[in-house]
């Protein structure tokens, strides 16, 4: 499975606008549930506890909660820009805008990995996370993602470090 399995435009949200990491957590939370038909509640604790672990901001004002969830039937991948950046305890210190929410069934192991993997390397780019800060509509950002996934073959997964 690769992050086009996953990504679609109704699965991005362009100007969030959570106002600290425990609100962007909550909104998440509650945008997951109504699209996988999971409880909120349960979403919520599940990336909380993952976050407990270590901050899931990647640097470069991107951050990648995800959590396994148990009782889930099916995955799912969330894109949320934010509209004013917000503290996400990022190593680098800066602020995070851009957000891939990443749940995945406890049951099914297997795919988390290499979706999460996909999607760090196609964020590796600075001109992708640049686009993806202007980007217009929802169906923008699902063509720069697939644009700059290693899985695509034009792109070659030739990207800079993050």
């Amino acid at each position: 499975m690769t992050i086009s399995d996953h990504i679609s435009a109704a699965h991005v949200i362009l100007d969030a606008s959570p106002s600290n990491k425990a609100d962007l957590l909550e909104f998440l939370a509650t945008e997951a549930a109504s699209r996988i038909g999971h409880s909120r509640q349960d979403t919520l604790n599940a990336l909380q506890a993952r976050e407990q672990i270590g901050s899931t901001a990647l640097g470069k004002g991107v951050a990648l909660p995800h959590a396994e969830l148990r009782g889930a039937e099916s995955s799912l991948v969330l894109f949320a820009r934010l509209l004013r950046p917000i503290n996400f305890d990022a190593r680098d210190d800066e602020p995070v805008d851009l957000v891939f929410l990443v749940l995945w069934p406890a049951t099914d192991r297997k795919g988390l990995l290499p979706v999460m993997s996909e999607i760090c390397q196609a964020l590796r780019d600075p001109q992708s996370l640049r686009r993806l800060r202007l980007a217009k509509t929802p169906e923008d950002v699902v063509q720069l993602v697939l644009e700059a996934s290693p899985t695509n073959p034009e792109q070659g997964g030739k990207l800079d470090e993050v």
